[in-house]
């Protein structure tokens, strides 16, 4: 992301949401299975509702892509790629574990085109945050 600790950790600049907000177990590839189902649909409407600031949504993984961007059929690189159709407060990467070496080595765009722009939309989120929402 390319940001300072600092900035990292701050409460008030960045927010991490999972997916589901337990440990989910071992899947029998030996990696983790996937977020519990009812997880997001109980928890993620309440949380984003008191967000109420939110300048840049980071859409990390199969999973959150799957929730959050337009239903269709589409791969990990086209939604990291922006092939997808979704809105420009949100952006799709790939997750950040080992099994995404592969996939980073076969696509070297992402590290020429993607982290730049990424980088380049984290610090002006948080370093020109959005005044708060009125209610």
């Amino acid at each position: 992301m390319g940001v300072a600790d600092e900035v990292f950790y701050d409460p008030a600049k960045i927010a991490i949401m999972p997916m589901g907000f337990c440990y989910p177990g071992v899947a029998p590839s030996g990696g983790d299975a996937p977020p519990r189902p009812e997880c997001a649909p109980l928890w993620h409407a309440p949380i984003r509702a008191r967000l109420t600031a939110v300048r840049l949504t980071l859409l990390v993984g199969h999973y959150a892509q799957k929730a959050y961007l337009p239903k269709g059929r589409w791969t990990l690189t086209e939604a990291v790629r922006g092939l997808v159709d979704h809105p420009p407060d949100l952006l799709a990467l790939p997750h950040p574990s080992w099994r995404v070496v592969g996939w980073l080595r076969r696509n070297p765009w992402f590290e020429a085109e993607v982290l730049p722009v990424l980088r380049a939309r984290i610090a002006d989120a948080t370093l020109n945050p959005a005044p708060p929402a009125t209610r």
